[in-house]
């Protein structure tokens, strides 16, 4: 499959995530959330779907954020700041070893940030290449879609997945997300383990970042 960025732009996205990279906070109500440090990136997604694993990828860090092969581990937003932009890894949804009211709690934190963080500059929703989106995954585009907010699916554990399996999953993605007006199109590929297309996100990154660092005409 082409890129979709230039050399340029995929060294971009290279040297905005080579700098130094350190935990800022873990939020578990609206009241703990950070002041704003410029724009944020959050990840959202099912638990057991990657999300610590392709931050570290990102960034190039072993243990960034930590992993857990534990679902609902992460039990609140974890803020890393890095040199232009803020990285937040959000509690996962859906199965989690937590008690009810645990996983309820944070569910509705997570719908709270998704629609009322003013620096929320896009949400990267990340679906299990092997699965696909589930009914689960419907209350979380429903929230961007109304906020609102600016998001794009990225497909996780792709080596796990037989290339034609790919190109199908990305199609059938890509067909699902037409009836979201507020997400992109098209669904980036990934593997935290492999590599693959974590270039690709970093200049998808590093191109929003630039966006937010223009002034308006």
């Amino acid at each position: 499959m082409p890129s979709q960025f230039t050399p340029d732009e995929i060294e971009a996205g290279r040297k905005l995530f080579a700098g130094d990279w350190r935990f800022l906070a873990a939020a578990s109500s609206p009241d703990s959330l950070p002041s704003l440090r410029g724009p944020e990136i959050a990840f959202a997604g099912r638990s057991n779907v990657g999300k610590s694993s392709l931050i570290n990828a990102l960034a190039g860090r072993r243990a960034l954020a930590r992993i857990s092969h534990t679902p609902g581990r992460t039990q609140e937003l974890i803020f890393f700041s890095g040199a232009k932009f803020v990285l937040v890894d959000m509690p996962g949804y859906g199965y989690a070893a937590a008690a009810k009211s645990k996983v309820k709690a944070w569910t509705a934190l997570v719908h709270d940030f998704l629609k009322g963080r003013a620096g929320l500059a896009r949400v990267y929703v990340l679906v299990d290449a092997r699965h696909g989106l589930k009914p689960i995954d419907d209350d979380v585009l429903a929230t961007l879609d109304t906020a609102a907010v600016s998001y794009q699916l990225v497909l996780t554990k792709t080596d796990q997945i037989a290339p034609a399996d790919l190109d199908a999953r990305l199609a059938a993605t890509a067909a699902a997300l037409a009836a979201h007006p507020a997400a992109f199109p098209n669904a980036l590929a990934t593997s935290a383990r492999a590599g693959n297309g974590i270039p690709e996100l970093r200049a998808a990154i590093a191109r929003l970042v630039a966006e937010c660092g223009r002034s308006p005409d």
